[in-house]
């Protein structure tokens, strides 16, 4: 058969087109957005500290990939792997249960023996859901006990991490070691309110734990507010056992009421406390002491008490980066799993089954705590952008995408691109620790399409990247 000219001229013309077409594509994919480079310049930060990954989540390749193999400290974007790997193996409706029993005879309302209270490894035991536990104890009859207080927190194996070993900030309640019994994240609110009759600082704490002692010698000032926390001249006295906390330095009528949280105790003794102090406002007397023992054999339940679902844990862990609830729900992944008691060994084993099972390959992939505050986990941006598309197509997809801060409007993207078209249409974790910065989820375009993009920056100058990652997320936001 003949070949005709006519048909030779446009297969050639088509092939030139296509060739033109893969080299573009190539080449736009491989190139910083102009407003990413110039952020990116203006704040000091060389290409080779950003791993990018932007995918359409309908495509098959990327839109933008740059460093998208390299191990990057990912901060608390760790915290997706964490909660999806989770949501997938354990299910969104999955409950932690704390368990009281009592360890003697009830005589009335007496207990002639030891109150026993067994952890679950329960993330969100706060201050409300343990006094609704201890409400529910008086309403089965319970007043008086006349013994200890017994603490089984077996569940976890015993973690002896040193809460000043991260960043030498030991009472912050991010530092918060986990614990099978964690109740209230261990943490006392002090709430700062400025007297101005009497021209003092007021320091008031919840709870007001006996084993705390606050002293006060703040002067109140009329300076403007600025860093009233570093104004603010702490130290902090004590043991496990006890603490003291001498506040000296200076306080501005100009900031109105402040708050902040700190950790002083040991677990054992702040659960000690707390429950003392709750039981007496219930109307109960215990004047026992605490330590720690299994359940006895023959001891008898007298309340099961179930906390909020792993959705909504996922939602207080993603939206608000809270970190003790994340090793909590890190630790209880490889408990469940695999066999109490938890270990982070156990965790990570968890986890890179998992991603087998998923057929996700993370060479790269390094895991210490699964909160992101570690110095030590290491994943890729193009690791992370895989799992996004995986969880994309996940039965629990839109647990897992509520669960993220949605930009301009909550959690720690609220005050971020406030007024920008992107506004409310992204939901994207975020990360940050000293050197990094990090963004990591999915954009809705201005096309209704739906965008994963991925940013990992280690760097010193990293906390100057904020320009950066938004002009990233506006770039996939308005992209052609």
């Amino acid at each position: 058969m003949p070949c005709r000219p006519d048909l030779l001229i446009r297969l050639l013309f088509a092939a030139i087109c296509a060739l033109a077409s893969c080299t573009f594509a190539a080449d736009i994919s491989t190139r910083l957005p102009p407003a990413v480079a110039e952020a990116l310049a203006q704040a000091g930060i060389p290409e080779g500290s950003v791993g990018i990954y932007v995918q359409d989540t309908q495509a098959s390749r990327p839109l933008l990939a740059i460093g998208e193999e390299r191990a990057f400290n990912p901060a608390s974007t760790i915290k997706l792997l964490t909660t999806f790997s989770a949501l997938e193996q354990l299910g969104p409706a999955y409950q932690w249960t704390t368990e009281i029993y009592a360890d003697g005879a009830l005589d009335g309302d007496v207990l002639n023996g030891n109150l026993v209270m067994k952890g679950g490894g329960d993330p969100r035991l706060t201050l409300e859901n343990f006094w609704l536990m201890l409400r529910n104890l008086r309403a089965r009859g319970v007043r008086e006990i006349r013994g200890d207080l017994v603490l089984d927190r077996s569940y976890f194996a015993r973690d002896e991490t040193d809460p000043a070993e991260f960043d030498n900030e030991p009472t912050r309640p991010y530092n918060t070691p986990p614990d099978a019994l964690l109740v209230n994240f261990k943490a006392l609110r002090l709430q700062f309110v400025p007297d101005t009759q009497r021209q003092a600082l007021r320091i008031l704490s919840e709870p007001a734990l006996q084993q705390v002692q606050i002293l006060n010698n703040v002067t109140l000032d009329n300076e403007p507010c600025g860093d009233w926390v570093n104004r603010l001249k702490l130290t902090a006295l004590g043991d496990r056992a006890s603490a003291r906390l001498l506040f000296a330095g200076n306080y501005s009528i100009a900031c109105g009421d402040k708050e902040r949280n700190y950790s002083v105790l040991g677990h054992a003794q702040y659960v000690h406390g707390l429950f003392s102090l709750l039981w007496r406002e219930l109307g109960g007397t215990f004047s026992g002491g605490v330590r720690d023992a299994v359940v006895p054999a023959g001891a008898r339940l007298l309340v099961s008490h179930q906390t909020q679902s792993l959705a909504e844990i996922a939602r207080d862990i993603n939206k608000f980066s809270n970190n003790v609830m994340a090793r909590q729900l890190y630790l209880a992944l490889g408990a469940i799993t695999l066999g109490a008691p938890a270990s982070t060994e156990k965790s990570a084993r968890s986890i890179k089954q998992w991603l087998t099972v998923q057929r996700l390959a993370m060479p790269e992939l390094a895991l210490e705590n699964g909160s992101g505050l570690s110095r030590v986990e290491r994943i890729s941006a193009k690791s992370l952008a895989q799992l996004l598309l995986t969880a994309q197509h996940s039965a629990v997809m839109p647990e897992f995408i509520a669960s993220l801060p949605l930009v301009a409007v909550d959690g720690t993207m609220k005050k971020r691109l406030t007024g920008a078209d992107i506004a409310g249409q992204a939901h994207i974790k975020t990360g940050s620790l000293t050197g990094v910065r990090a963004i990591a989820g999915y954009v809705f375009d201005a096309k209704g399409r739906t965008l994963i993009v991925v940013c990992l920056i280690n760097h010193p100058r990293a906390q100057s990247a904020l320009a950066a990652q938004d002009a990233l997320l506006t770039w996939a936001y308005r992209r052609p």
